[in-house]
């Protein structure tokens, strides 16, 4: 399998109001650097998994409805913790509808650091899944 992998950054603030997350618990602010990886089987017509720049483009236009806010007040966020998982598969979900036209794609990865010895990831299948063409 092929893969190709981009890096961004996005700065947020939130709070995880469980006693689980310690000082987590209060409002604070994070900054993840966040990866997007594509995933083909095969190359696509132009010996690529896809275009390096167009990656990078679209996780940033997907980070760009995060950048610089409280996720204790986004909406897409309503009623839900805001943990680095929770996050990643945001930022997946977000990706994936844009990335689904590229039928030879078979999955995606999303990886948020929250620093050099911690992250969290998510993976989404594209390809094979029933549905997933819609």
């Amino acid at each position: 399998m092929f893969s190709l992998t981009v890096r961004d950054h996005v700065m947020i603030a939130h709070s995880l109001p469980r006693p689980a997350f310690g000082p987590a618990q209060g409002l604070h602010g994070a900054t993840f650097v966040v990866e997007l990886t594509v995933r083909a089987e095969a190359l696509d017509a132009n010996s690529t998994v896809m275009d390096i720049g167009e990656a990078s483009e679209l996780l940033s236009a997907v980070l760009d409805g995060l950048r610089y806010r409280n996720l204790d007040e986004h909406p897409d966020f309503t009623g839900r913790l805001t943990t680095t998982e929770v996050l990643a598969q945001h930022i997946a979900v977000g990706a994936a509808e844009h990335l689904r036209r590229l039928e030879h794609l078979a999955a995606i990865e999303v990886t948020l650091r929250e620093n050099p010895d911690a992250w969290a990831s998510y993976t989404l299948a594209l390809a094979g899944v029933p549905g997933s063409r819609g």
